[in-house]
């Protein structure tokens, strides 16, 4: 099957950006070197489904160095780049993705990428593994195993998994240190704040910002809110992450109560209606809302769409919706993502280090898939530990080693 993009001339845009990113990602570009050479991928097709940008694209360009076929698709209707999406297909890629599709459209993206007859999935919120599993069963016997780059999509696979549904292996990319602590914590924090200042143009300094959520996530877009001069305020629903956001010098308070004073709200939850409509109702006439989280569920949007009397685009991504009692909310990238939907993502160092990841997780697939007997699997130590070592190298540090006669006093169970 053919491509399905917007507009292969814009190419030459997307290349420039995809070579911007090669230059900052020094791992990837280690690892684009020796596959070229081991070429692991030899022979296997990769579906895969990650929000197509720059950073994207190049991880693409490794595994297909590696041999891959590669059928490559967005994983959220607006973090496609049109530009990003051609400079694909311009060098052999088959891709199936547009900006601002429809909900029919994306699925329909989805589709055409696992009927290639993929070997390998990689997936972002794990809209590949639900269609194999509920749509396209006869795949199935063919897949080897693939990989969940989110929060959100490794609770969609415990859930398959607990149910006795999930049929082939997946690895918790998402849980590598090199992961998780990272790009959960650092790579959104920058990207959040990102898009939210490049689309409103507002001072965060002497603003309330309420963050919904203090996982790694909320954590990192918390620590950038204080560090632009916010008061913040944390809403949880575990007490242990929640006596941590205190601890963190943090305010927490429910959320009805938050929605009373908060300027700023961003969800990072991976949950359902997180704000709604009891929420929307007591909140300051302005008060801007975004999220970033992967569905577009955590701010109730079907409900403020219907209770709202008038709506207004105020600026690009910024559309605004007045209350029946008169305020008016203002909702960043239509509740999507607002780093990749209102921004460019992650910086790409910090993606360097997941998309390494992605890169050696689906390389162990193919080397150990026949073995694995359980459905879902953590990054091997050895590959986190790795990708650890070669970021520190590139970093310029060195760390200490331990000596034979430290490491004997750290497994010996006596005193001596």
């Amino acid at each position: 099957m053919s491509s399905e993009i917007r507009d292969i001339h814009l190419a030459e845009s997307g290349e420039r950006k995809i070579e911007w990113v090669k230059r900052n990602c020094d791992l990837l570009r280690t690892l684009e070197e020796e596959f070229s050479k081991t070429k692991p991928f030899e022979g296997k097709k990769i579906a895969l489904s990650v929000h197509l940008e720059a950073k994207t694209a190049y991880l693409c360009l490794v595994l297909k160095a590696g041999g891959a076929q590669m059928f490559v698709t967005g994983s959220n209707p607006l973090s496609t780049q049109d530009d990003v999406a051609a400079a694909l297909v311009k060098a052999g890629l088959e891709v199936h993705a547009w900006y601002d599709c429809t909900p029919e459209e994306y699925g329909s993206h989805i589709r055409h990428v696992l009927e290639a007859g993929p070997n390998i999935i990689i997936d972002d919120g794990g809209d590949l593994v639900n269609m194999v599993h509920t749509q396209m069963p006869e795949l199935i016997p063919n897949i080897i195993g693939g990989c969940e780059e989110t929060t959100t999509g490794i609770i969609r696979l415990e859930a398959m998994n607990h149910a006795g549904e999930l049929k082939f292996p997946m690895v918790r990319v998402n849980n590598a240190d090199c992961k998780h602590l990272f790009d959960n914590r650092y790579g959104t924090g920058q990207s959040v704040w990102d898009g939210i200042n490049r689309t409103t143009n507002l001072i965060v300094a002497g603003k309330i910002v309420v963050v919904a959520g203090y996982g790694w996530c909320g954590k990192g877009t918390a620590m950038r809110a204080k560090g632009l001069g916010a008061r913040v305020i944390v809403t949880e629903i575990d007490p242990i992450k929640a006596i941590e956001a205190v601890m963190d010098g943090f305010d927490v308070m429910p959320m009805n109560e938050a929605a009373k004073v908060g300027d700023f709200f961003v969800t990072v939850t991976g949950c359902d209606k997180v704000i709604d409509e009891e929420d929307f109702k007591v909140m300051k006439d302005g008060a801007i809302l975004c999220n970033a989280g992967h569905f577009d569920c955590e701010i109730d949007m079907a409900r403020l769409r219907e209770i709202a009397v008038e709506t207004r685009e105020q600026r690009k991504n910024i559309m605004g919706y007045k209350l029946p009692t008169g305020q008016w909310i203002f909702i960043l990238a239509e509740g999507r993502l607002v780093n990749l939907a209102a921004g460019d993502g992650h910086p790409a160092e910090i993606m360097d280090m997941s998309f390494a990841i992605q890169a050696l997780s689906a390389k162990y697939l193919v080397e150990h898939g026949g073995e694995l007997t359980e459905k879902l699997i953590d990054v091997p130590k050895a590959v986190d530990q790795d990708v650890a070592k070669r970021k520190l190298a590139f970093l310029g540090k060195e760390i200490d080693v331990l000596t034979p006669e430290q490491e004997k006093y750290l497994n010996s169970y006596t005193l001596n």
